[in-house]
Order: C-alpha cells, then sequence, then structure tokens
C-alpha cells in the first residue's frame, strides 16, 4: 500500500522527549508515522544546542532521525544573519555557537539575537545589548517562547528577556522561529507539499499549533511537555484535534482522522 502524501512536522522537546528522556512510546511511534506517510521533518525553537549536538541526543534516546530532517530556529536565524550581511551580538548558548561561526569578533555589532542562553542573561549582557539596540542595531529573536519544560519543571523560555530589550528600547523583534508563518512554509519548502498537505504535532498550543493552523497547516496539541489543562481553549481559535501524547496523535494520522475542522 502506497504512503499517504502528507508531511507530518513533528516538535522535539515535550512531544517526542523532556531533557535527555524520551516520552513513552515515541520511538514505536515515530517508526509507524514513517510506515505510513511519505514525509517527517522535525522543527524546532531549540536554541539551547546545535542541530549537530541536538542530533546525537537525540539518537541516543533510541530516535530514528536523520540530520537533514531536524529545521530549527538556529538555522533560519543564522540564514537571516548572512541575507543581511549582519555582525552580530550574540545572546545564545555556548553549545548554540557552532551555527554562528565566521562572524568578526572585533567590529562593531549592528545586530542583537537572543536565544535561549539562560548563562548569559546577566544584567552586563543584556545592558550591552540594550545599549545597541537603543542605539539603532536591529533585534531578533530566535524565537519568543515563554516557557518550556524541563525535568525540574517549567523553566522561563527566551521570550521574557526579548520583551524586556523590546520594553526598554522601544524596538519590535524580528522572530524568525515558531510561530511565524514563515518558519512552517519554510520547513518544506521545495518539496512539494502545500499547507493543506502538512500536519503539525507539538505540545505548544500558540507556538506550534495555532502558529501551524495560521499557515493553512492541520494542527494537533499534544498533552504532555509544557501542555497545561485548558490549554486548547486559551486562544481565540482552537486546535484542529487534541491528542494525549505522540502516540496518540500518530493514531490519528494512520486512521485518515486528521482533517481541518469544518
Amino acid at each position: 500500500m502506497a504512503k499517504k502524501r502528507l508531511c507530518a512536522l513533528i516538535d522535539l522537546s515535550g512531544t517526542l522527549h523532556v531533557d535527555d528522556a524520551a516520552i513513552a512510546g515515541a520511538q514505536e511511534a515515530l517508526r509507524r508515522l514513517r510506515s505510513k506517510i511519505s514525509c517527517v521533518k522535525f522543527v524546532t525553537n531549540t536554541t539551547k544546542e546545535s542541530k549537530r549536538l541536538l542530533h546525537s541526543r537525540l539518537t541516543k534516546m533510541g530516535f530514528d532521525i536523520a540530520v537533514d530532517e531536524i529545521y530549527t530556529s538556529l538555522s533560519a536565524a543564522r540564514n537571516l544573519l548572512d541575507q543581511r550581511k549582519s555582525n552580530p551580538l550574540l545572546l545564545v548558548d555556548d553549545f548554540a555557537m557552532e551555527e554562528f561561526h565566521g562572524f568578526p569578533t572585533n567590529e562593531e555589532k549592528d545586530t542583537v539575537v537572543v536565544g535561549l542562553a539562560p548563562e548569559k542573561f546577566s544584567y552586563e549582557n543584556l545592558n550591552e545589548a540594550f545599549r545597541l539596540v537603543h542605539a539603532g542595531a536591529s533585534l531578533i529573536a530566535v524565537h519568543k517562547a515563554r516557557y518550556y519544560k524541563r525535568n525540574d519543571g517549567l523553566a522561563l523560555g527566551p521570550g521574557p528577556f526579548v520583551a524586556a530589550l523590546e520594553y526598554a528600547t522601544g524596538s519590535k523583534a524580528y522572530v524568525v522561529g515558531k510561530p511565524e508563518k514563515s518558519f512552517f512554509l519554510s520547513c518544506v519548502e521545495g518539496m512539494g507539499f502545500q499547507p493543506h498537505d502538512c500536519v503539525m504535532i507539538g505540545d505548544d498550543v500558540r507556538d506550534d499549533v495555532l502558529g501551524a493552523q495560521k499557515a493553512g497547516m492541520t494542527g494537533i496539541l499534544v498533552k504532555t511537555g509544557k501542555y497545561l489543562p485548558g490549554d486548547e481553549t486559551k486562544f481565540e481559535f482552537s486546535p484542529n484535534f487534541v491528542a494525549a501524547d505522540f502516540t496518540d496523535a500518530v493514531e490519528m494520522i494512520c486512521n485518515d482522522f486528521v482533517s481541518p475542522k469544518a
């Protein structure tokens, strides 16, 4: 039987795993999904590590994922900096810095890039970023997630720190990751899939699911990771579907239950 012509975009943290622990049944569910549909992509706002390190960690958790199947907001940020020929101040984690090699270190900065980098969010670093943006530098947010799930509970994402710089400078950040429409569309660019051919599975109702739906895709919210009871009704629009976990979402897809609400 031919595979269904469908591209599944799958969030990683909170959907397939939390920190270094896979969510129960996720590996087997991914294998089942691959056997039924023609395209799988992994889309993530993870900014604490490079794609290479992320892939290595996923492999150790037992996931069969190719490096080129992963599309990160770090990749999108690097592409934007190259397009603009920018020289950035990088407030990103040391494990993510390899995504940004090649920029001069001794020239005046014209851009501030903010990712998830708790160790970099000191007063001194944020004040340097404030002064640059206040003086005219561009502000780029790798993403603006409010929080994410760790093993010890919910934790602040980069969004609050980006918002602080926006508030202090009166500037608006250019956001490159989820939930931006351009991010979702760029994930499948050149692959022959239209938005209605794509389904997004994620644990963040705003950034993963509603963001994808605004891009014309089908959205499935999973009740794992950062999900909190009632998330599906917090916004003006609701997810197309809600699943208990990734395994449940895969069953929806494999049983042809996935189609946007009328």
